[in-house]
């Protein structure tokens, strides 16, 4: 069966501050989507947050970039943000930078990412939503799920992934891409990845077949608005099993945390946390950032599911490294590298105060 699985995410309002979502702005998207459902438009759908960001989980049969879906998502985030008006919720329609919708939310704020596949036999979904970080939180992630082989054993030992997988690599301020091959041209690839304020893993595909295996929002919130107006929020999915990662190969980089870009007004460096959705409300100094991971198996096109993947103690301990992380650049205050650098926070409200002091320089 050859379908779309779409996930859709906005930030359209913050409960309490930006550390989670309101339950009737999340009844209302559920709403929307039940009826687009019922008039054929999907085939099913699945509604949930991480932190104060709304996130649709759709499968239909319209294809990537559908206007269709996309106006079902962004006439939802409208009425979801008008429901988080009227209970004055923070930063209500942050994410929604256009009046109206113009064909496609791309450019327009909320965060996609798509994949259009023949469903196999038995299809293994493992969708990521981050929350207080940036697009290029899944570079390394997806390094190690895709190429690392002491993360992911199946590089050595399956036949079927032996040959590796091509990754797609997006500069997302020159908007220019670039595809590498692993494990021919993973050094080649590291000097991108390992920059991932500017470049960031799009999509990864199996080297023989070419099927798609994963697939991540890339876009910068700032660079659409020329000013700070949120962190990006990202999203991913990943194909799991048979030709693919295993489920737990792909949630093993997790078990590390890594360093990020967000926290505190998108401002600094923290750790990537690994939790269970119900635990997905930052507010620690508005962190650290928290990624969710949401299972599925999918049936006809049917969501079965979600599995919580992160509500395992086996990640127990990636969170007590995350505290002990955050706990460690917390000390930093607003010194780097806790701080972002002077050029990454060319879109924060730092330049409002630099351009308030800049009568006082004087030349040495």
């Amino acid at each position: 069966m050859e379908l779309t699985l779409s996930v859709i995410k906005a930030d359209v309002g913050g409960y309490v501050g930006h550390s989670s979502s309101h339950p009737d702005v999340i009844q209302k998207a559920k709403e929307k989507l039940e009826h687009a459902q019922g008039k054929g438009l999907l085939i099913d759908h699945h509604v949930t947050v991480c932190g104060d960001d709304l996130q649709l989980i759709m499968t239909h049969q319209h294809g990537e970039d559908s206007e269709q879906i996309h106006k079902l998502a962004w006439d939802t985030f409208v009425e979801c943000t008008n429901v988080a008006k009227s209970l004055k919720l923070h930063g209500a329609g942050q994410d929604l930078l256009a009046d109206a919708f113009a064909g496609n939310v791309k450019g327009m704020g909320p965060g996609t990412a798509e994949m259009q596949f023949s469903e196999r036999q038995a299809e293994t979904i493992v969708i990521f939503m981050a929350d207080k970080t940036a697009s290029g939180a899944w570079n390394l992630p997806l390094y190690k799920i895709f190429a690392d082989p002491f993360n992911t054993i199946g590089l050595v030992i399956a036949s079927n992934m032996h040959s590796g997988f091509t990754f797609e690599v997006h500069d997302v301020k020159e908007h220019k891409k670039i595809s590498f091959n692993a494990p021919e041209e993973i050094y080649d690839m590291l000097v991108f990845l390992g920059a991932p304020g500017r470049y960031a893993v799009k999509a990864v595909y199996h080297k023989e077949s070419g099927e798609i295996a994963a697939v991540s929002s890339t876009q910068r919130l700032s660079l659409m608005a020329g000013r700070y107006i949120g962190k990006d929020d990202p999203v991913c999915i990943i194909r799991s099993q048979g030709k693919f990662p295993a489920v737990g190969e792909i949630l093993e980089p997790f078990a590390s945390p890594h360093i990020v870009e967000g926290w505190m007004r998108g401002s600094h460096h923290g750790p990537l946390m690994p939790v269970a959705v119900r635990e997905s409300n930052p507010c620690r100094f508005d962190g650290p950032p928290r990624v969710v991971a949401a299972g599925f198996q999918l049936a006809n096109g049917k969501l079965v599911g979600p599995r919580d993947l992160f509500d395992d103690p086996a990640f127990d301990e990636a969170r007590h490294q995350a505290n002990i992380m955050a706990d460690f650049l917390r000390r930093m205050g607003p010194f780097e590298p806790h701080r972002l650098p002077l050029e990454e926070m060319e879109y924060t409200t730092m330049p409002e105060v630099a351009k308030k002091l800049a009568p006082r320089f004087q030349d040495i």
